[in-house]
């Protein structure tokens, strides 16, 4: 939609592209979310029907293996992720709709239903391929989880499919010298039935609705050499062991995590009509829904959204996205963001340290709606931070607020409806909207700035710190506050969508309800106000090299190898000397019935017997320990067990199961013998 259509009150269903659950949310995640975020508000802020959801993207070998790795099932793992990214994105005051997770009942329901419409259809082949196979760890193995030897320019320690060295494109299968990035081991190659989608079945539609305004011209000029070299079946399966939904009616056979990622964006919107009553799924996802349905993506990934997307929706009985909005990636300084420089910020280690609305602002204030990389210049941060927020708008109540306090009880004067700057901050409106709803956010951000400088030069003409003094021109201060004020609101009715911290602190200084984009028509007069606080602060480049500094260490600290079990808190050399470690012999060893770990030892120390139940069962038989000499804690205060009285503890290690070996001292020592 290329107009403002401000009495039409429109349904807008908003989507993010979903964070993946193998890690925590950083900068480059929220220069999407808080563009998304940012029209979303303005949508509502307009009056028109506005739903944004989102979810994490649960599914993958990568999640798979990350839960192996971490000891707990990909469950928990993706439960622990999706709380730490809600929390981020509540505290960078992305508020969405609903927030749900792709491996949703929902989701499942909704991957099925698409899958068997398209394979009823006869848009679904299978087929035998070729993949390699890690034969330690029994599984296939996807493209990133094999490096080898670049198989055009012979670079070294490359991904399974492609060369970060010579940009060249490849299989897996195509690597010399591959090495599973798994265990480590070579994989072989191994034959395996796949399931792919006929995207050529929806090549016209696609060219046809590629051209038709959905997508950016740039996107539609990339897609266009994508048409020309042939478009190929996709491969939507993946062999078990895998996350994710099974296939119906194909056993060991799932879902590749493409498949039900967007498929995730209505699985969201379903679990929360499920939740609302005046939300209908089928009023925003039917063939011939007036509704629209926007998505907000990365460049990296347009062509699962612009042609694998709408070409399932197509195919299985549902509407295509009315927009897919597409933008660059982030860089920091000019440079890719990097661990090792401490550009990598994460969107925690940020909160740490500064305001959300600062970068918030910042985001807004350089975004445009082409499909560029977006730099984040520190030291332009902060003076445009200071320059903007501080100096231009926030200024601009600072300096009136209190006149209307202190000298005309807290209530703005009458009769400047009809003020020219009023009328021409009011006038300003549907062009500032305009930009918005184009994306065209930096445009907007000059407009409302440009707006700022005025009153700011309208309030150092008026002079009112020196009229206060003058009885006689006293009247004229309470006229220049109070239009400087309505000015101060009219902008905050504008930046609103970016900061909406700062704008409810208005609204309470200004003692108004939650203000919408309408309320800019009207003005107040002979209304009371509050005290004025100070509502945003300097900040000064100190800030940000401290959260440089923080990210360098975290990336630091997480390439450090890290024991599976942290260490207990530092003991004392006097604390270890209390321990009396003393040679025993295993006199006799038993099973304890009722315990599936323990076995009861008898031992003995030079003459003194002591009984010890020890959890060493899954790695030995009594008859093997009886007669062995082993390191026991000998002055362990005895424990009460159920089985009976445990008076030491012998010392085993181990990773446990039936690699936990006793200590066994060496020959020649003898039982009470000490050990130092």
């Amino acid at each position: 939609m290329s107009s403002i259509q401000q009495n039409n009150k429109r349904r807008i269903l908003i989507t993010s592209a979903l964070p993946y659950a193998n890690g925590s949310i950083h900068i480059g995640h929220m220069l999407e979310h808080i563009q998304t975020d940012i029209w979303t508000r303005f949508q509502k802020s307009r009056g028109h029907q506005c739903i944004s959801v989102c979810a994490d993207d649960t599914h993958g070998t990568p999640i798979m293996l990350r839960a192996q790795k971490e000891g707990i099932s990909p469950e928990a793992f993706i439960a622990a992720t999706q709380e730490e990214h809600i929390k981020d994105f509540e505290d960078f005051l992305v508020c969405y709709d609903n927030y749900h997770s792709t491996h949703s009942e929902e989701n499942r329901e909704f991957c099925e239903l698409i899958y068997n419409r398209l394979n009823d259809s006869g848009h679904i082949a299978k087929r035998t391929i070729t993949q390699l196979y890690d034969p330690e760890k029994q599984m296939f193995l996807p493209d990133r989880f094999v490096k080898g030897d670049c198989p055009i320019c012979g670079s070294p320690d490359q991904y399974g499919d492609n060369c970060d060295n010579c940009s060249a494109t490849y299989s897996p299968t195509e690597l010399k010298n591959p090495k599973s990035a798994v265990s480590g081991a070579t994989p072989i190659n191994k034959d395996s039935e796949h399931y792919f989608f006929k995207l050529t079945d929806f090549e016209a539609m696609l060219k046809k609705w590629t051209r038709d305004g959905h997508i950016q011209e740039q996107i539609a000029n990339k897609l266009d050499e994508w048409f020309e070299t042939g478009l190929q079946q996709w491969d939507i399966s993946r062999d078990a062991p895998y996350f994710g939904f099974e296939i119906p009616n194909a056993p060991n056979k799932y879902f590749y995590v493409w498949v039900d990622a967007p498929i995730g964006y209505m699985a969201s919107f379903k679990n929360l009509c499920d939740k609302r009553d005046d939300l209908n799924f089928d009023d925003f996802w039917k063939t011939d829904s007036d509704a629209e349905v926007h998505h907000f993506i990365g460049k990296d990934i347009v062509y699962f959204h612009t042609l694998f997307w709408p070409a399932m929706l197509h195919g299985s009985g549902f509407r295509k996205p009315t927009k897919v909005h597409a933008h660059g990636f982030l860089t920091v300084d000019g440079k890719k963001m990097s661990k090792t420089k401490g550009t990598f910020i994460k969107a925690r280690t940020y909160l740490k340290h500064l305001s959300p609305e600062y970068l918030r602002y910042y985001f807004m204030a350089k975004l445009n709606n082409r499909v560029e990389d977006f730099d984040l210049n520190l030291d332009d941060f902060v003076a445009r931070i200071n320059s903007d927020l501080v100096g231009k708008y926030i200024n601009i109540a600072s300096r009136c607020a209190n006149f209307i306090s202190k000298r005309f009880d807290g209530k703005l004067t009458q009769g400047i409806s009809q003020h020219p700057l009023i009328k021409e901050f009011q006038q300003a409106s549907d062009k500032i909207a305009q930009a918005y709803e184009d994306k065209q956010y930096s445009s907007a951000i000059r407009d409302i700035m440009a707006l700022a400088d005025k009153a700011n030069q309208y309030i150092a003409t008026e002079e009112p710190w020196v009229k206060i003094k003058d009885e006689a021109t006293i009247k004229q201060v309470h006229e220049v506050s109070s239009v400087s004020l309505n000015l101060f609101r009219i902008l905050t009715i504008y930046l609103k969508p970016a900061i909406p911290s700062i704008a409810k602190q208005v609204e309470a200084f200004l003692n108004v309800k939650p203000l919408t984009w309408q309320d800019a028509q009207n003005i107040l007069q002979e209304h009371e106000i509050n005290r004025f606080k100070p509502m945003v602060q300097r900040i000064e480049r100190k800030h940000l090299d401290a959260m440089i500094e923080e990210s360098r260490e975290e990336a630091e600290t997480a390439n450090t190898p890290q024991l599976a079990e942290p260490l207990k808190p530092e003991i004392e050399f006097s604390d270890f000397d209390k321990l009396d470690l003393r040679i025993a012999k295993i006199v006799k060893a038993e099973h304890v019935e009722g315990a599936e770990k323990l076995l009861r030892l008898k031992l003995d120390l030079d003459g003194v017997i002591k009984q010890v139940f020890a959890g060493i069962k899954s790695a030995y038989q009594p008859e093997e320990l009886e007669g062995k000499l082993t390191v026991m804690v000998a002055n362990l205060k005895p424990r009460k067990m159920r089985f009976g009285l445990s008076e030491g503890m012998v010392l085993a290690a181990g990773p446990g199961g039936k690699e936990l070996w006793i200590l066994n001292p060496d020959d020649g020592a003898q039982p009470g013998m000490r050990v130092k």
